[in-house]
């Protein structure tokens, strides 16, 4: 059954919205877990950053008629059973690392979704939809790119706590260059 264009735009915002305020709950989570402050810092920012998105997608839908979503997003849900990499890490840092690569994963899929939201708004000739999908996109790109900044070192501090009897966990692996400024 064909749908109208402005129906699709909204099916697509409320999609967005669900799933911008499931990973701002993840995100909060991911702030309290581990031991590294920077990481933690930086997902609690995100998580804030994560909550103007919502609000900003939930306006734009509510300008076209629509009503702030109920339900859970396809990507949230995808994403809330996405598997840790390890049942039971026994480090802090292995659990640091693991958060950054999930936030990775949904970082990227949220660029993914933002370009089918602005690929549809624009077909559709609703230009602000459009440049509000390109705004979103762009802030998670900048978040991904953040994300994987931290993943080399962190993924060491792992290993090294993991293998303490092997490596010497005293090699400097939170360097200057590995932290936000």
């Amino acid at each position: 059954m064909a749908e109208s264009s402005s129906a699709v735009i909204r099916r697509y915002l409320e999609e967005a919205a669900a799933a911008e305020a499931s990973f701002e709950g993840q995100l909060r989570a991911f702030s309290q877990e581990g031991d590294d402050e920077d990481v933690r810092a930086a997902f609690a920012q995100h998580a804030d950053e994560t909550r103007h998105h919502h609000e900003r997608l939930s306006a734009r839908l509510e300008q076209l008629g629509g009503a702030s979503p109920l339900t859970r997003s396809a990507l949230a849900n995808v994403f809330s059973v996405v598997p840790k990499l390890a049942l039971a890490p026994h480090q802090p840092e292995e659990r640091t690392a693991q958060n950054l690569i999930v936030g990775f994963a949904v970082e990227t899929s949220e660029c993914a979704l933002y370009e089918a939201l602005a690929s549809i708004a624009k077909s559709a000739g609703d230009s602000i939809t459009e440049s509000l999908a390109r705004e979103i996109q762009a802030e998670e790109r900048r978040i991904a790119d953040r994300i994987w900044h931290f993943i080399p070192s962190r993924a060491k501090i792992a290993f090294n706590m993991l293998t303490v009897g092997e490596v010497d966990p005293s090699i400097e692996t939170k360097a200057m260059l590995n932290r936000i400024v």
